[in-house]
């Protein structure tokens, strides 16, 4: 799947262990869900981990449809996303991974469907002030040492939150 020039703002990463060619690209979006000054973020109990909302696109999905549909997968709520704001583009060895932001805003409830892993790790969504987020992400190189799948996550989140900001 390839993932199609941005209509806003694009900020890379690059992992330590990147290498020069890209071989395999996975694009994904995410959900800034803002209510009351609290954003909406997916919580890991069983990693203590935190996220914003969202995940890999499917075939044939475009990148607001799949905001859409993972929000609603993570957090029950049914979702419009109202404004593309940022495209992160994560490389680490032969891959790129292309992340697409949206503002979304809450149409209604819906129905969360967690696959086998979500269940495993204790998935459930989480509101939490948004400079309560800002301060967990903001740690993500405590993490370089120990787990640099979650360094990585957070350096993510926190520079998604910090351009939701600005926008």
């Amino acid at each position: 799947m390839e993932a199609k020039k941005p209509d806003c703002k694009e900020l890379n990463i690059y992992g330590e262990n990147r290498l020069e060619t890209v071989t395999w690209t996975r694009c994904a979006s995410r959900a800034v869900i803002i209510r009351d000054e609290k954003i909406l973020l997916s919580y890991a109990e069983g990693k203590n981990e935190w996220m914003i909302p969202g995940g890999g696109r499917e075939e044939g999905e475009t990148p607001e449809e799949c905001c859409v549909r993972e929000a609603e997968e993570e957090t029950g709520f049914r979702v419009k996303a109202v404004k593309h704001f940022l495209r992160l583009n994560e490389y680490y060895e032969d891959c790129l991974y292309a992340t697409d932001y949206y503002v979304c805003e809450i149409l209604g409830e819906g129905q969360r469907h967690m696959t086998d892993a979500e269940v495993r790790i204790g998935l459930r969504p989480e509101w939490l002030p948004i400079e309560d987020a800002l301060e967990v992400f903001s740690h993500h190189e405590d993490y370089a040492a120990v787990n640099e799948m979650q360094r990585g996550l957070y350096l993510r989140e926190y520079l998604a939150l910090q351009e939701y900001q600005k926008c």
